[in-house]
């Protein structure tokens, strides 16, 4: 609800204009009573002069001022400013990051508010080069974006590629990472996403050294990390308060995770139902006694346990986090056991699908993560059908896919795009 009040001002009466959900209308009004009234001035429009900007009467500005949260003060006249108020405290309080976990380093996260979140890049890494220029997009709804760069890092061509990109789409809706994928160009049936989200300004900040542009968009409390990059599955800037080794050895496992993901279930289809005489006898007799008595060929018990999986997955993310862990865990073990027993899929399967689904969840981005998930489908029917040959089909399917997919000029399987490509060295 918009609220209109009368104030007289040097014993001229104004009119002040704004949201009562967005301004605090009352603090706001003691800022104006505390400028001085003793100064000589004919004219109210004279006072107006002193606190912003004099505008002629424009209804349409106006009106997008107020939508923006600001006040307008008003003289007879039909002249305007546009004040900064005192805002109505609508945000949340900086909290530790709920998607990122983060053993060692800041605890820091992302909130709902814009301009809270280039407070935080700033004060976790002052610095004189920090570039920030921003932008009101969408006819119905403007919705602010930010984009941040450090101007003596970036690369100065994909930096006016991204600035043209954004000021061509400035009339366009944006709501979503969906509407800011169109805005930058990008087909909304990629699978795996051009751009890294974080919630950590360590994470951005790492990022933005590394000559990356990071964007912001008012009411999503992530930053959007431009170019996404295939090695971003296994680093964060977090990896640096380890020593060395140890270092190596988790991105190493991260490495591992997402093989792990990716071949294991299509490569128990292969050895099962395809290749059994790549198999040792023995292992293959273990393997044949462990399905006695299933009903369903290799691949619908794979396919079947794949979407159960999935689907106490996207359970645990919708049910209350008091009781979703709980029903999710004693759901997984019973239903586990009760499919065992009435001999539907095998044990060994059962254990090769709960390694698979730990290691997936090792792969850094939940984006990212959800993208090796779906890839696993393509390999296993390959794998049914070719067998092992399959699996290395659908391996060269995937790589040469990626190898496809360029974002403002850059390889998504470039390694050394800090070194040849971002700083344009």
């Amino acid at each position: 609800m918009i609220s209109f009040s009368k104030k007289y001002i040097y014993k001229k009466k104004v009119e002040i204009m704004g949201f009562n959900t967005l301004v605090n209308i009352p603090k706001t009004k003691e800022i104006l009573q505390e400028y001085p009234n003793d100064v000589n001035m004919s004219e109210i429009d004279d006072f107006l002069a002193t606190i912003g900007e004099l505008k002629e009467k424009n209804i349409d500005d106006a009106v997008k001022a107020i939508f923006e949260g600001k006040l307008i003060v008003c003289s007879s006249t039909g002249k305007y400013v546009v004040v900064d108020p005192i805002p109505q405290e609508l945000n949340r309080s900086i909290e530790p990051p709920s998607n990122e976990n983060v053993l060692q380093g800041s605890q820091s996260s992302f909130i709902e508010d814009i301009d809270t979140n280039i407070g935080l890049i700033r004060k976790e890494k002052a610095s004189e080069k920090l570039c920030v220029k921003s932008y009101s997009l969408g006819k119905r709804q403007n919705k602010k974006m930010a984009l941040l760069y450090l101007d003596d890092k970036v690369n100065k061509d994909t930096l006016a590629e991204i600035q043209n990109q954004i000021e061509k789409n400035l009339k366009k809706e944006l709501h979503n990472q969906q509407d800011m994928s169109t805005i930058m160009g990008f087909s909304p049936w990629l699978t795996m996403a051009k751009f890294r989200t974080s919630e950590l300004p360590s994470e951005v900040v790492n990022k933005l050294f590394q000559g990356r542009v990071v964007l912001f968009i008012d009411r999503l409390p992530n930053a959007f990390i431009l170019l996404g990059l295939l090695w971003d599955m296994f680093t964060v800037e977090n990896d640096y308060n380890y020593p060395y080794p140890l270092m190596i050895l988790i991105r190493a496992l991260r490495v591992v995770g997402l093989l792990a993901t990716l071949l294991v279930p299509g490569l128990y289809v292969a050895l099962v139902a395809v290749n059994p005489g790549v198999l040792r006898i023995e292992m293959a007799l273990s393997i044949a006694q462990s399905r006695q008595g299933v009903p369903y060929p290799a691949l619908v018990e794979v396919l079947l346990m794949l979407i159960i999986l999935e689907l106490i997955l996207e359970a645990s993310v919708r049910l209350p986090k008091s009781i979703g862990p709980t029903i999710t865990m004693v759901g997984g073990i019973i239903l586990g056991q009760a499919i065992v027993d009435a001999k539907l899929v095998s044990n060994l399967l059962i254990i090769i699908l709960a390694a698979t689904t730990i290691a997936n969840f090792t792969i850094v981005g939940v984006q990212n993560s959800l993208s090796i998930r779906l890839y696993k489908y393509l390999i296993v029917i390959f794998a049914s059908i070719y067998g092992v040959f399959g699996l290395l089909a659908g391996i060269f399917f995937i790589i040469a896919y990626l190898a496809s997919l360029r974002t403002f000029g850059v390889s998504y399987l470039n390694f050394n795009v800090e070194r040849d490509v971002l700083k344009g060295e």
